[in-house]
């Protein structure tokens, strides 16, 4: 129920008879050539009214008509209605709705009409529940829908996220025969795709004939994954799109740029920037940005920033995504240099942006930067802090070993404290070995119901460090007891634009004996330099023999083993984790760095490590 609105049995039973025959898929030519079509015959001042410049100039136009008895004629108000309705005026709507009611038999075309101008436009101007009103009455005076009807109807459907609703209009286009349209067929994949129902928006895109899909469709696919962070499947579906000779419009484009941003998917990536460069005598900022963001994430911050300076017109959007995209490399001081420059551009700083700030100046370790900037964004810019704010801050100053001021300033929050708060505290005390701030933050993340299996974890483990193995087998069945399971560990590299993910001990892969050969002789190279592995993090109550088996067989080694083996020698490693980057993984990679001439990118579940000639960019501070 949505507004008051429930689609009764009388009006499912308006459209219960189908037609004899579907009709044929019918091209949706813009509703202004059709208005100016529709103008015609009505009149100078109603052609007039369709290219008006304000809302009064309408009104003047509706008076002739009414003085001329006009002003009931579909015929004759309907470019008024038009103009009125997708003009985006302030009380535009009011007086296309006032128009609307004066209509003796208004048609499918005028119930369209404004149907559009009430899920058009701004967040503020919509009213998504009238298109629905609208829809409802215009089964009950027994207008029959179009096929250019039903797109803004599930248009509303989505923006209130209506389930119930949209699965009635399917229905109804079923028994009206529009199920082969392509337009209705999009719009059905959209709206499942916004209401979080990606399997659905799957099936509705599986049911549409092959000769029936356009590139609207795949990208209306592509967009429902997005939304529901189904990275793999949005990646796999615009290679398929690709492979079957459709090519990718814009939205195709970000959708799949963002899967590879997720999925540290480089190769895929620039392949498509490639395409749009060969494709597009010029981007726009859109499509820049999200070039920007996807070459961060990926782990090549020096392109990310190529991208980013060549760009023309940079809005809030791309200077957001640098920011974002610095600090999770740990340049805190660029990325300074960067929302410096955006605020001198006249760009007024959002919450967003100050996430990205704040979070660039914990990872680098710039305290006093980021106490400036929280202060700044309170009291220069006027931004609320929020809940990620306050996390960023305890983060900031955890991590310098201010473990005191952090928690007093979670006691301090307006809201109250948060699990993003505690949680960043508790992170910090794994980082400081603080084991009794360490175990309160884990009782008040309980006491809040969000603990997760991740933060029994990392207090178990802190337990195990100190030989305390009672409690640290407590603390991992009371989490198996919640149903807390954690997530495998598991680290993935790109080769050849195919993903290939491993876990610890992994004898999955098909190439298990060249991996294992190719770690056995990188171990071997590193012991020359006097390398020897760090086990104080193997929280396992076994022997050093044992703990030295499985620090050597870690996911991230057998990712980096497999990339080695199968890139050319000088190339780019670059590997994704779910894991919090360990110190022993830490020093073997730079080691690997420096003897194989390797350049390794690790990205962490929190930040990016890049090994160059046997040093990393984070400067040992993670």
């Amino acid at each position: 129920m949505v507004g008051g609105l429930v689609l009764s049995q009388a009006q499912s039973h308006q459209v219960a008879t189908p037609r004899t025959a579907a009709p044929a898929p019918v091209p949706a030519p813009a509703l202004e050539k059709r208005l100016r079509e529709q103008a015609a015959p009505c009149g100078k001042a109603a052609a007039a009214a369709v290219w008006a410049r304000s809302v009064d100039d309408v009104r003047k136009a509706h008076a002739r008509h009414i003085k001329m008895g006009l002003d009931r004629s579909p015929s004759h108000a309907r470019p008024l209605l038009a103009a009125c309705a997708l003009s985006g005026w302030p009380g535009g709507m009011e007086l296309a709705a006032s128009i609307f009611e004066s209509l003796d038999e208004p048609e499918a075309f005028d119930y369209n009409t404004l149907m559009r101008g009430h899920v058009s436009g701004g967040r503020g101007d919509r009213d998504p529940s009238a298109a629905l009103r609208l829809y409802a009455d215009m089964l009950e005076v027994g207008v029959e829908p179009d096929n250019y009807t039903f797109p803004f109807v599930l248009k509303a459907c989505a923006q209130l996220a209506a389930l119930q609703e949209g699965r009635q209009l399917q229905a109804h286009i079923v028994k009206l025969g529009f199920q082969h349209d392509e337009h209705v067929q999009n719009s059905l994949i959209s709206f499942y795709g916004k209401c979080g129902e990606p399997a659905m928006a799957r099936l509705a895109f599986d049911r549409t004939e092959a000769e029936e899909r356009t590139a609207a469709s795949w990208s209306a696919l592509l967009a429902a994954y997005t939304r529901a962070r189904l990275w793999g499947e949005c990646l796999e579906s615009f290679g398929a799109m690709v492979r079957e000779g459709w090519r990718p419009d814009e939205s195709a484009m970000v959708s799949a740029l963002a899967a590879c941003a997720h999925l540290g998917a480089y190769d895929v990536g620039r392949s498509i920037h490639c395409a749009l460069l060969r494709n597009a005598a010029r981007l726009n900022t859109i499509m820049e940005t999200s070039l920007v963001d996807m070459y961060a994430k990926c782990g090549c911050i020096e392109k990310a920033v190529a991208v980013f300076d060549a760009m023309d017109g940079k809005n809030a959007w791309a200077y957001s995504a640098m920011v974002s995209g610095l600090a999770l490399h740990g340049d805190g001081r660029k990325a300074l240099l960067v929302f410096n420059a955006m605020v001198r551009e006249g760009h007024a700083p959002d919450a967003a942006v100050y996430v990205g700030v704040l979070n660039a100046c914990s990872r680098a370790g710039l305290l006093e930067d980021g106490l400036r900037c929280f202060d700044r964004m309170r009291l220069e810019h006027k931004v609320a802090p929020n809940a990620q704010h306050y996390a960023c801050m305890v983060d900031l100053m955890a991590r310098a070993g201010r473990l005191g001021d952090a928690r007093a300033l979670i006691g301090s929050m307006p809201t109250g404290p948060t699990d993003t708060a505690w949680r960043s505290l508790l992170n910090a005390c794994r980082i400081h070995g603080d084991l009794g701030l360490a175990e309160r933050a884990l009782q008040e993340l309980r006491r809040l119901g969000a603990a997760n299996a991740g933060d029994y974890v990392i207090v178990a483990d802190m337990h195990a460090r100190a030989k305390n193995w009672d409690a640290a087998a407590a603390l991992r069945t009371e989490a198996v007891n919640g149903g807390l399971a954690p997530s495998p560990g598991f680290s993935a590299v790109e080769v050849r634009g195919e993903v290939h993910r491993f876990v610890s001990q992994d004898m999955s892969h098909p190439r298990r004996r060249d991996i294992y050969e190719m770690l056995h002789q990188m171990e071997w190279q590193l012991r020359f330099e006097g390398y020897e592995p760090d086990t104080s993090e193997v929280a396992l109550a076994v022997g050093e023999e044992e703990k030295r088996r499985v620090a050597a067989a870690h996911s991230q080694k057998l990712a980096m083993a497999f990339g080695m083996l199968s890139t050319p020698e000088g190339a780019p490693v670059r590997i994704v984790t779910n894991l919090r980057m360990s110190k022993e993984c830490h020093a073997y990679s730079a080691l690997i760095s420096e003897i194989f001439g390797r350049e390794i990118v690790v990205r962490d579940r929190s930040r990016f490590h890049r090994f160059r000639r046997g040093a990393c960019t984070c400067r040992d501070h993670w």
